[in-house]
């Protein structure tokens, strides 16, 4: 396929949602040891009553199998909003439509538990504030550095923001008032073969390239289009982190 043909279909592909499925047998990720699905539905089965934040799509969510009485998801980008809704319908779970930040529109102590799973904004004080007393915060984050391999490639050598290292995420925790009980990182391997899937992956996150679009970044896609006509892949890795915080009884 001619690398017009391959940026155009990468262009073409739809942006709501988390489902990745559109990357079948043209890119992979390696999948975090951790498991957060699981995790998540574990603490779900034993929670009254929890809030997911930025639940894009509500993929991730509409795996647990038992929800708890009171489940709630929010929401900023209208488009996932939507399919969020109808997914978890099903669930019982109420979807709010909400900015991620600052401020998350519930009473104190609202939630026994609070996930979310790669946030864009990790609104600490608003999470230990809408916490009941031991109650938890799991997440699964974007670690510092995630794809750099990538984001050099088509922008030069760029510096790494530390803000999402484990460092800053337990001084954040702490000034909420929130304890750390687990905090995990891990190095995913993440391989492109053929250029749409990369054109397609940084529109759909957004932040690895800010400002991409297929016409501003022409003589690097078509770089990359050469590398993996040569090589058959691209590689970069992704950073993780598993958060697990809990506000005290």
């Amino acid at each position: 396929m001619t690398f017009e043909a391959l940026v155009a279909q990468g262009a073409a592909a739809p942006l709501e949602g988390w489902d990745f499925s559109w990357f079948d047998g043209r890119a992979t990720e390696e999948r975090p040891p951790w498991r957060y699905a699981r995790l998540m539905g574990e603490r779900m089965a034993r929670a009254a009553a929890a809030l997911d934040i930025e639940t894009g799509g509500g993929e991730v969510l509409a795996t647990v199998e038992r929800p708890p009485r009171l489940l709630v998801a929010t929401e900023s980008w209208p488009p996932n909003a939507a399919v969020a809704r109808a997914r978890l319908g099903p669930l019982g779970a109420h979807l709010v439509t909400v900015a991620d930040a600052p401020v998350l529109p519930f009473a104190d102590a609202s939630f026994e538990l609070v996930v979310s799973r790669h946030p864009v904004v990790v609104l600490w004080e608003e999470i230990a504030r809408v916490l009941r007393p031991g109650g938890t915060y799991l997440s699964q984050q974007i670690g510092p550095g995630s794809n750099r391999k990538l984001t050099d490639f088509m922008m030069g050598p760029q510096p790494v923001n530390p803000s999402r290292g484990r460092e800053r995420v337990r001084a954040a925790a702490a000034a909420a008032g929130l304890v750390i009980v687990d905090l995990r990182a891990c190095a995913l391997r993440v391989a492109f073969f053929d250029v749409a899937a990369v054109v397609h992956f940084l529109r759909k996150v957004p932040w690895t390239v800010p400002g991409f679009t297929p016409e501003a970044y022409d003589a690097q896609l078509r770089a990359m289009h050469e590398l993996i006509r040569r090589d058959g892949v691209f590689v970069s890795t992704a950073q993780r982190l598993l958060v697990e915080a809990q506000r005290p009884a």
